[in-house]
Order: C-alpha cells, then sequence, then structure tokens
C-alpha cells in the first residue's frame, strides 16, 4: 500500500475548521427546507389532491430505503483523487442544484407525465446530495483527530445548521418571493431550489478547503485498501450492539425535533387561538438550539461526548413534560420549549461525535475501516422519525379529539401538548435509558484507538 505521505499532517484543528465548519450544512439546510415546508404545497398548487399525496409518498417511501446505502456506497467504491470522503464535497453537489429545480417544475399539461418528472428529480436529487452529505458528515471523524477535536467539529457543523434553520424561518418565503418577481409565481420554488443549491454546492468547497492535509490519500494499486463488501458492513453493524442502542437513542432526539414541530400550530391556533405566537415560539427555540449546538464544544471536554448526551435526553424530557402540565399559560409553554430546545441543540451537536465513537469500535472488533457507513446510518433514524411525525400527530390528535376549526377551552386545551410535549417528553426518557446503557467510554475509545495504532 502506497500512501501520500506528503499529505497527511496530523495536526491540530485550524480556526477556519474550528469554527467555520458547517457552513455547508448551512447551505444545505437552506436548500433541504424548500423541500421541507413548501414541496407539498407546490404539489397541491399544480395537481390533484391524489396525485400530489402518490408523488409525495412514491418519493418518501423510495428516499427512505435508500437512506442507508449512501455510506456503504462511499466506503465500497474505490478512493477518489481527494480522499476517499472530502473528494465527494466537489465531485457530485454541483450536480443537485439543477436536479433539485426540476423537483418544482411541471414539465408538461399532462398530469402524470409531469408527476414522473418530479418523482424521477426528487429522486435522483436525493441520491445525489444524500452522498455528498454522508461525505460531509463523515469528515467530523477524518478531520478530527481526537475525541476534542470530533466533538468541535460536531459542534460547529450543529451550529451552522441550526442557524441555517433560523435564517430560513425568516428569509427562505420573502426570497422565493422575489424570485418569483422575475421568473413568475409558478417558478419561484424551482429558483428558489436552484440558487440556495448553489449556496450548499459553495459551503461544501470551503469545507473542502478548509480540509487540505486533513484525509489521508491512498495511492498506488493497493489504494482500495479501505474498502469494504456488503456482507462487512452488516458484520460491523450486528457486531456492534453499541452502535444500534445510539441509533434507537438517536432516533428519540429527531422524533423531539420533527414532532415538536409538526404539533406547534396546534397548540398556539387551536388551544390558544393564536397562531401568530407561531413566529416568537419559532424565533426563541432556534436561539436555544443554536446556543446549545455551540456551548457542546466546551460540554464535552468537561463532561464526554456520552455523558452531555445523557443530559441532553434527560434535560429534554424534564422541560417538555412539565410543559404539558403548564399547559394554560403560553409564556410559560414557550419558556419550557426553548429550555427543552436547548437540550436538543446539545445533543444534535453531540450525536455524530458519538457514532464517531462506534467507529473506532467497529475498526477495532472487525479490522475493517467503515466510517463512510456507519456515518451515514445517521440518515436511518431520521427517516423513521420523518415517517413517525405524521403518525404520532395524528394519533394525539384524535386521543384528544381535536375539530379543525374548534379552539379549545379550559383543560381540554392540554390534548394539544400530547404531541407537542409530552410524548416527545417520554421518548427522551427512552433515549436517556439507552444512552445509560451505552458503554463506549472516552477511556475505552482511546483504548481501542491506541491498539488499532499499535496493529498499524
Amino acid at each position: 500500500m502506497a500512501v501520500n505521505t506528503a499529505s497527511v499532517q496530523p495536526k491540530k484543528l485550524s480556526t477556519a475548521l474550528r469554527y467555520f465548519f458547517g457552513v455547508g450544512d448551512f447551505g444545505f439546510v437552506l436548500m433541504s427546507n424548500v423541500e421541507t415546508f413548501y414541496f407539498n404545497s407546490f404539489l397541491t398548487s399544480q395537481f390533484t389532491p391524489a396525485i400530489a399525496a402518490a408523488i409525495n409518498s412514491v418519493f418518501s417511501i423510495v428516499d427512505a430505503c435508500l437512506s442507508w446505502i449512501y455510506g456503504g456506497i462511499l466506503n465500497a467504491t474505490k478512493a477518489k483523487k481527494w480522499g476517499r470522503y472530502r473528494s465527494w464535497l466537489v465531485l457530485t453537489p454541483w450536480i443537485v442544484p439543477f436536479l433539485f429545480a426540476f423537483q418544482f417544475l411541471r414539465v408538461a399539461e399532462n398530469e402524470v407525465v409531469s408527476a414522473v418528472v418530479i418523482i424521477c428529480a426528487a429522486i435522483a436529487s436525493h441520491i445525489v446530495w444524500n452522498i455528498g452529505y454522508v461525505a460531509n458528515a463523515t469528515l467530523v471523524d477524518v478531520y478530527g483527530k481526537t475525541p476534542e477535536d470530533k466533538a468541535t467539529l460536531a459542534s460547529s457543523r450543529a451550529t451552522w445548521n441550526q442557524i441555517g434553520g433560523l435564517a430560513f424561518s425568516y428569509l427562505g418565503l420573502p426570497f422565493a418571493t422575489l424570485l418569483g418577481s422575475w421568473v413568475g409565481e409558478k417558478n419561484q420554488w424551482a429558483a428558489a431550489a436552484f440558487c440556495l443549491g448553489i449556496l450548499m454546492v459553495l459551503g461544501y468547497w470551503a469545507h473542502f478547503v478548509m480540509g487540505k492535509g486533513y484525509e489521508e490519500v491512498e495511492e498506488g494499486p493497493k489504494s482500495d485498501y479501505k474498502r469494504i463488501n456488503v456482507r462487512e458492513m452488516f458484520v460491523s453493524l450486528f457486531q456492534n450492539p453499541q452502535l444500534i442502542i445510539l441509533i434507537l437513542a438517536d432516533l428519540t432526539k429527531w422524533c423531539v425535533k420533527f414532532v415538536t414541530a409538526a404539533a406547534a400550530i396546534y397548540y398556539f391556533r387551536d388551544a390558544m387561538g393564536n397562531p401568530g405566537l407561531m413566529a416568537v415560539y419559532m424565533l426563541c427555540i432556534n436561539i436555544a438550539a443554536i446556543i446549545g449546538s455551540y456551548v457542546t464544544r466546551y460540554l464535552t471536554q468537561k463532561l464526554t461526548n456520552r455523558t452531555t448526551m445523557i443530559m441532553a435526553e434527560f434535560g429534554m424530557a424534564v422541560f417538555l413534560i412539565i410543559a404539558y402540565f403548564a399547559y394554560a399559560s403560553y409564556p410559560t409553554v414557550i419558556a419550557l420549549m426553548t429550555v427543552a430546545m436547548f437540550f436538543y441543540g446539545i445533543a444534535f451537536a453531540a450525536s455524530p461525535a458519538l457514532y464517531t465513537d462506534t467507529i473506532v469500535y467497529a475498526t477495532w472488533k472487525t479490522g475493517k475501516e467503515s466510517s463512510g457507513w456507519i456515518m451515514g446510518l445517521q440518515n436511518l433514524p431520521l427517516k423513521i422519525a420523518i415517517f413517525l411525525r405524521g403518525v404520532i400527530v395524528n394519533a394525539c390528535l384524535i386521543a384528544a379529539g381535536w375539530t379543525s376549526g374548534v379552539v379549545f377551552e379550559g383543560t381540554a386545551r392540554q390534548g394539544m401538548l400530547l404531541a407537542l410535549a409530552l410524548i416527545p417528553g417520554i421518548m427522551c426518557i427512552i433515549g436517556g435509558i439507552l444512552m445509560l446503557i451505552f458503554r463506549l467510554t472516552k477511556e475505552k475509545v482511546l483504548q481501542y484507538k491506541a491498539e488499532i495504532d499499535a496493529r498499524s
């Protein structure tokens, strides 16, 4: 095996990486939120409800089924010119804006033809962007040479992610409206998808530039020494019970994000009779999540990644459950949800570093490097949580006796907090318990890493 040692510089993180690794995620969130918030609205404005539902269902099912393969692609294919993972930051992301724009275009009068084009564009754009997304996530493990460096990168990336969410909540619609004045209202979301996709491409390029010299470049006839096959990927999963525990715990975190986001409007509109409170609520929780994500880099140095995640899970649980019982006062509910989202920001930032710990264990256990495969598995609980969002919110609305257009009074208001607070809080208790039985401590990870280095 020949390795380009000139490009391998085991060094501490640069200032750019410490504070700006995540600008690509900022662009990614701005881009992907066009779909998250407005794709269904676009579909129902262009198609009958039945066809709109069919487009959404086909695309979502295919996307969920493919969610686990992207890391496997990175590990199973031959390493490219600029590194096994770093190369993908520039090889494929530039294709995304073009494919993504077609997801918001009706190209023909015939509904079926247009629906097929949109489904194909949606599936293709997600395949391409997920490869870059997983490669970018894996760089937390590649660029970070120590547990502290990995935690710093994860924190920086999470902070920029949350900033992107806050920016889109206030700028997304005005930006699309502005574009619509130039290209027409019918095409405004296609234009927004394209422009914000370009921003994502530039952000990933910045990650590529910042990371020069941090990833080993594999060269020569044995440059595929890190490739693993499908059987070895699944062995690395099922021989790694700590990874399975982490995925289950991570699912509770994602459920907090997606379930509370979908359920909030029902409390403010139907329990409090004031949908305008959503703007205040969103501002508060987004700022809290940004702060939580940023301070995680310091918490993990004092408490370790595992302890920080345990604290975050139980912290979310406490404040979410208290919010359920404080239903009568919306200022109190907003305050409690804000603190809960501060802990969510901590969990969001801490979890990627924990995935890197499971990579060390998998390498120690199997002798195979599987960073891309394992970091890519972060997509799995995310996609499951998106599916559960609809199930949980609708089940809670049925249980509470929700009726469209009815503003609840008295204790009936509490029912609107089932999905916003109580169920996510209970899930966080489960997540905290799972993290208590997660046994990859900092000391064990350092021990495994030393033994891997000794073998090399």
